[in-house]
């Protein structure tokens, strides 16, 4: 079974960096999309960032140029990071990582409900 778990979330201060981790157990070998998501309190869930099986990124517009995903491959499974830059506290949020369904599409889709494997969340504040 396919287990995700987030690390890496705290409190910054404006203009911060936070790395957020997500490792992989119970990989199994075919094309999937890795994204991170994230929900404010009392907003809906939006993609910040996927990484599609041919390498591809995309981002959120609000992240753009901030954030950047990446994988690291390790003996025993996968990690996926996400590294954040400049942070503002409308990055505030709940921070999930997650896997998709397959994919055979070029791009990662940015519905949710596409995804169907889920880290238990981590939380990011950004705050003066």
């Amino acid at each position: 079974q396919v287990q995700l778990v987030e690390s890496g979330g705290g409190s910054v201060h404006p203009g911060g960096t936070l790395r957020l981790s997500c490792v992989i157990s119970g990989w199994v070998h075919g094309n999937f999309c890795m994204a991170w998501f994230r929900q404010g309190t009392g907003e809906q869930r939006d993609v910040v960032a996927t990484l599609h099986p041919t390498g591809r990124t995309a981002y959120g517009d609000a992240v753009t140029g901030r954030f950047t995903i990446s994988q690291d491959n390790m003996n025993d499974g996968k990690a996926f990071n996400l590294h954040m830059d400049n942070l503002r506290p409308d990055d505030s949020a709940v921070y999930y990582c997650a896997r998709s369904r397959l994919v055979f599409a070029p791009a990662c889709p940015v519905d949710d409900g596409q995804y169907n494997v889920w880290g238990q969340g981590t939380q990011v504040t950004v705050s003066p």
